[in-house]
């Protein structure tokens, strides 16, 4: 079995690869590769490895992989041990630090919180070097729809953290009366401080806990 069936995602991921929209992605990456492109991250479905469809409690929504040498990990906004954490990410160790009261992280990897239920995705799922945004519309998002869309329909009630207008247009994919949709600016350092809703002061992490727990569930270690 792959590993996505036995996180309890293969049927979907099955059903994505056979479709349209899977082969025409699959052709169009398989060109880039053989036209020389450096495409990240190498695991793109590594975040459905690591959170099993179950477990899920939160949901973190990014936009693209990071496209810098050795950054991306499959995981939106994590970076692996040992690679300085960009910008992004580092607002969001500010706005722990500010919400809760944590201390700076050793590192930048994120596999603590998927192994807690947090799926980080992002909406495209690979990219290439040096070239943000280059794989969007290119199939990912057929997939991380129908990603979002289970989230919302099964399971246990969830935390669907939406930061910037990319992933806040996805909202209406998902069950408000049954989740609790938390909005923000991106944590880019374009748009973290601004209004209407700055992303540094924004209390998500508190109040997904607060959330969580209110239902019976554990809050996730942050």
């Amino acid at each position: 079995m792959t590993p996505q069936e036995t996180s309890g995602w293969g049927d979907l991921t099955a059903e994505f690869w056979s479709s349209p929209a899977g082969m025409a992605l699959m052709s169009f990456l398989e060109a880039r590769r053989a036209q020389g492109a450096t495409i990240y991250p190498p695991e793109p479905l590594r975040a459905l490895q690591l959170t099993r469809a179950d477990e899920v409690r939160v949901v973190v929504l990014g936009q693209d992989p990071y496209h810098g040498s050795g950054q991306a990990e499959g995981l939106a906004f994590s970076v692996a041990p040992g690679v300085k954490p960009p910008p992004s990410l580092r607002n969001i160790f500010q706005e722990l630090q500010r919400d809760l009261g944590l201390p700076m992280p050793a590192n930048g990897s994120l596999v603590r919180w998927a192994e807690q239920g947090v799926l980080l995705l992002n909406t495209c799922l690979t990219v290439e070097d040096g070239r943000p945004a280059s794989h969007a519309r290119r199939g990912w998002e057929a997939l991380t729809d129908k990603l979002l869309d289970r989230c919302s329909a099964s399971g246990q009630p969830k935390v669907f953290m939406l930061w910037g207008a990319h992933a806040q247009k996805k909202a209406a994919l998902i069950d408000a009366r049954r989740h609790l949709l938390l909005f923000a600016n991106h944590p880019s350092p374009l748009s973290a401080r601004r209004g209407p809703t700055p992303f540094i002061g924004c209390g998500h992490f508190g109040e997904a806990n607060a959330w969580l727990k209110g239902r019976g569930a554990e809050p996730v270690a942050w």
